[in-house]
């Protein structure tokens, strides 16, 4: 595998996850939308919809590797798409897949990685407004369903609001 296509995926997996993007909004990310400095990235969400959600640290560090060799792919003049496959061109919702499937020790849906980050952030004590936002929902209810509340989190909850627990 070239180490150029082990840079993009690590980015790409880094912010699919980390800032909870529908793969069609990572897809249709341009490197202007990445502001390193800022750990943030801009997106286009449903409806056209502009949102900033926040980059983890480890998404920017693999995104800065990322654009260090990402003119390997195509040369200097490789337009305006973050990602790109083996031919230069824009990434696709199918190439995302693929690139989870063989990344992933148990291949699953890239959606899931999504419904992970909402979950993790609740789990986290992130309230339902906040995770509706960086979400991009613009209704509360797409998030209720969206989410689920592990076990986990129930069984902390209860142990640490219940006056006889």
């Amino acid at each position: 595998e070239p180490q150029w296509r082990r840079s993009r995926d690590d980015a790409l997996l880094e912010i699919l996850y980390g800032s909870g993007l529908r793969v069609g909004e990572l897809c249709g990310l341009d490197i202007d939308s990445a502001d390193l400095k800022r750990s943030s990235v801009t997106v286009w969400g449903k409806g056209a919809k502009e949102r900033r959600v926040p980059m983890s640290l480890a998404a920017v560090e693999t995104v800065q590797m990322w654009l260090k060799i990402r003119h390997e792919v195509v040369g200097e003049a490789s337009g305006a798409a973050l990602f790109l496959n083996s031919r230069g061109k824009r990434l696709g919702t199918r190439d995302v897949r693929r690139v989870l499937d063989h990344r992933a020790i148990n291949p699953t849906h890239p959606h899931a990685l999504r419904h992970t980050y909402a979950t993790h952030l609740l789990d986290g004590g992130a309230d339902l407004r906040s995770v509706q936002e960086l979400l991009g929902h613009s209704d509360v209810a797409t998030t209720q369903r969206y989410t689920h509340v592990s076990k986990e989190r129930l069984r902390s909850v209860y142990t640490s609001t219940h006056p006889r627990a």
